[in-house]
């Protein structure tokens, strides 16, 4: 193996490099244009994010600020059940929801004399669509009322000193998150928002409180306010989903690292053991290397991410390691088998987790150099290299031999 040829083959390794950084390119824009158009096709068949409003009342009153008096709920206790029910569209799985409210509030008269209360009750967005809903204010049948501008707004008479209840429910279906918020600088009294799920990847977004009783085993949350100024609001991530577009990208950005283990490894062990590939050898390499993540990135459109990485990856070594082991031999068959197994197909998958990737590489990287280390202990670089001329290096020639002794000299 001459210094010519290792940079050959580090010519091969950058076209490589340069081939996936388009593929990853491509994907990075097929993902963001389908993200953003089917993003806004899903939220229209199936809602928006969910940001439950509490509600109010007011009442007319000379004392107050604009002639009203406004007038937060004096006992509250809601429900809601959050049943994940992700969506997938082109590469992108969103991460869709059902949400089924119930709430029953009071409000209270505090005045001496009968008032006429106007109820409002916000909906979570005007751009939802609401099953089952029903709003029931005092002891009257269910309200026919429509909302105007996303508010449900009901007229009630309460006398003195007493309270009216108020029941309302729907079900609807939202994106990403789920909250429920209360007004600035309002004071919250008696209020219990009870939460159950039915996923256990718990987050709870920013901006956020967290639940004051959590029951993990059933997924129940529970938020208890008695009385609380500026109460934090409430809130549910749903879980994140594993996507083929940004998971394939990521991928195809990272495979040449992969690519220069891989060709490291074969590069070393092969001059240990005499099987110099020729860098022609190392370019089909690079190209059934190149395979995996080229199949890959389209298959994810027609097969289940797993599955599609799974046939990528054995196309990929079914190309590689065999054409290894005609060139150079059933050692160097197992060698490439366990280099690309390692270094293409196991580093790649670290991807498919979070927080993974970056540890994967560095253990990986610390355990090759340990191993080429010890298999290269004892090899002589300038002999195996051929010097830094190229040629093989030159022996000394021996001694002459001292001229031997006649025993019968004659005179």
């Amino acid at each position: 193996m001459t210094p010519l040829r290792i940079l050959a083959i580090a010519a091969i390794t950058l076209c490589t490099a340069a081939a996936w950084a388009v593929l990853g390119r491509t994907l990075q824009v097929r993902t963001s244009g389908s993200g953003s158009q089917l993003g806004d096709d899903v939220t229209d068949v199936w809602g928006p994010e969910m940001r439950q409003a509490h509600p109010t009342a007011f009442y007319f009153s000379p004392t107050g600020a604009k002639g009203r008096v406004t007038l937060q709920p004096s006992r509250s206790k809601v429900t809601v059940k959050l049943d994940y029910d992700p969506k997938k569209r082109g590469l992108l799985w969103h991460r869709t929801y059902r949400a089924d409210f119930a709430a029953e509030y009071e409000f209270s008269n505090p005045t001496p004399v009968s008032q006429t209360l106007y109820v409002q009750f916000p909906l979570p967005s005007g751009d939802a669509s609401y099953q089952r809903f029903s709003f029931t204010l005092g002891g009257a049948a269910a309200s026919q009322a429509t909302p105007s501008g996303g508010m449900v707004t009901e007229a009630v008479v309460v006398p003195a000193r007493s309270a009216v209840p108020l029941k309302v429910t729907y079900e609807t279906r939202g994106m990403d998150t789920w909250g429920y918020a209360f007004p600035q600088a309002g004071r919250v009294a008696q209020f219990s928002l009870v939460m159950q799920t039915n996923f256990n990847e718990i987050n709870f977004p920013k901006g956020t409180g967290s639940p004051t009783d959590r029951d993990v085993n059933n997924k129940l949350f529970t938020w208890d306010y008695p009385d609380v100024l500026s109460a934090p609001a409430i809130g549910m991530d749903m879980p994140k989903v594993l996507n083929a577009g940004p998971v394939a990208s990521r991928i195809a950005f990272f495979a040449p690292v992969s690519l220069v283990f891989f060709f490291t490894v074969l590069l070393i062990v092969g001059m240990v053991y005499g099987a110099n590939l020729h860098p022609m050898n190392y370019f089909f390499l690079a190209a059934g290397c190149f395979a995996f993540q080229l199949l890959f990135a389209y298959l994810v459109d027609l097969v289940p991410l797993h599955l599609s990485f799974i046939i990528s990856a054995v196309v990929s070594l079914a190309l590689v390691c065999p054409y290894v082991g005609a060139v150079s031999g059933r050692k160097m068959f197992w060698v490439a088998l366990a280099a690309q197994t390692v270094y293409m197909v196991l580093f790649s998958y670290s991807f498919f987790f979070d927080g993974l990737t970056g540890l994967t590489i560095t253990i990986g990287a610390i355990l090759t150099l340990a191993l080429l280390m010890l298999l290269t202990a004892r090899v002589n670089w300038v002999e195996k290299l051929g010097g830094f001329t190229g040629s093989p290096p030159q022996s000394r020639p021996a001694p002459p031999l001292p001229p031997k002794l006649n025993p019968n000299p004659t005179v």
